[in-house]
């Protein structure tokens, strides 16, 4: 079975952050990082162990994170009709 689909069985969560950086070289300009992955909301321990790392290996200081989530696998939608109508 596929890794990403038991891990979505098992509440992991499509998770997607902008991270919007200080660029090491350019201290006044901003740059903007898309990370993704699955993830387990809300506390979202592999996003946070990527912004650990990167708090210690990298130059760039994060000035802001957006995060983003959404369950891929989830109970189908049912509504119920307002009426019911024939074509021809």
């Amino acid at each position: 079975m596929d890794r990403s689909f038991t891990a979505q069985l098992n509440n992991y969560r499509l998770t997607t952050a902008e991270i919007l950086y200080w660029m090491p070289d350019h201290r006044h300009v901003l740059q903007s990082f898309v990370w993704q992955n699955l993830d387990l909301a809300p506390r979202f321990p592999a996003l946070t162990k990527f912004l650990d790392f990167w708090e210690h290996n990298l130059d760039g200081k994060v000035h802001r994170v957006r995060v983003a989530n959404a369950q891929l696998i989830k109970p189908a939608e049912f509504r119920f009709s307002n009426g019911l109508y024939a074509l021809h």
